[in-house]
This record gives structure tokens, sequence and C-alpha cells, in this order.
């Protein structure tokens, strides 16, 4: 996003983010980078408190659907999840001994504004593994949010959906 342009955040909306590997690079290619990556986001989702509703891990970028933070900007909760990352995943960037960054510095961001372009995001980039080619089907792909809205199973993060809340009502009960 070009350095004059403002990001607009309304409270209460939906983030869609997408971030890129340095120079477009495979570096999410390994299972130890996509691992590290998730546990990152992990961290970030608690730290900034901050729900997600959706990712994937692709070779060369990720995509994301949060929610605005409690604890600071949209901003800041990516730039630390992105310093995180990038520090774990330092050693696997390694080429003729000199380290490259892991992301470039710029992310794209894009308010949410109802739930039909909720669904659409969330199915755009569940499906992005297929489409290019990585797996067969969306489930087979292991770095994304995808199995826990098919089949309920974790994914590494806490994801945001109608089965979480409704695990939370019961152990509130």
């Amino acid at each position: 996003m070009p350095s004059e342009l403002k990001r607009l955040h309304h409270s209460g909306q939906s983030h869609f983010i997408t971030f890129t590997c340095y120079w477009r690079r495979p570096h999410m290619e390994s299972a130890g980078a996509c691992e590290m990556f998730v546990a990152a986001l992990e961290r970030a989702r608690v730290r900034y408190r901050f729900r997600v509703y959706g990712f994937v891990v692709m070779p060369e970028h990720v995509h994301l659907l949060i929610s605005e933070p409690e604890r600071e900007t949209v901003a800041n909760a990516i730039q630390s999840l992105k310093i995180s990352s990038s520090l774990r995943t330092a050693a696997e960037r390694e080429c003729d001994g000199r380290r490259s960054p892991l992301w470039q510095k710029r992310y794209y961001d894009r308010n949410i504004r109802d739930y039909d372009e909720f669904v659409e995001k969330l199915r755009y980039f569940h499906r992005n593994p297929v489409k290019r080619g990585l797996v067969e089907r969306a489930e087979d792909w292991k770095w994304s949010s995808f199995r826990h809205y098919a089949q309920r199973e974790d994914c590494g993060v806490e994801i945001e959906s109608r089965w979480t809340a409704d695990k939370r009502k019961t152990a509130d009960a």
C-alpha cells in the first residue's frame, strides 16, 4: 500500500489481510516454516486479543481474516506477527551465507463490510491451495483453517466460529 494512503479502521469490522514473502520467494514451503508461522499467529492472537476467523499459509504469501485487535492496532499486530515469524524462520532463509528478509514490508488490508464478503474471502483463500495445484482437496492442505470449518479439527490457531462460540457457552454454563 503506498505510504500516502491511510488505512481505514471501523470498530467491529473484520479485516482481510494478505502479506507476501520477500520477492515472492517460497519461504513458507517447508513444514517447519509453516509450523512456526502458525505458532506465531496464535501467540499474536493471544497477545493482541484479536479473533482469527480463518487463515491460509501458502508457499509465498499468507491470507488472514481477523477482527480488530482489542490491544493496539491491526498494523501493530501484523508487524509483531511478521517480526516474530521472521526471527523464528531466519535459519531456513539463508542463501549463500546471507539471510534474506522473510516478508515484504507492506501488507494488504481490506475492511470486510458484510457477511457475504466475509464468506467470499474465507472461501477464496481456503480454495487457494487447490487452485494452485498444491493439493486436490482443500482439507488436504494442513496450513489452513479449512479443516476447522469442514471437520472441526484443530489447526494450531484458535478459530472464531459457530463451533468455538458454542463450546465457550457450554463451558461457561
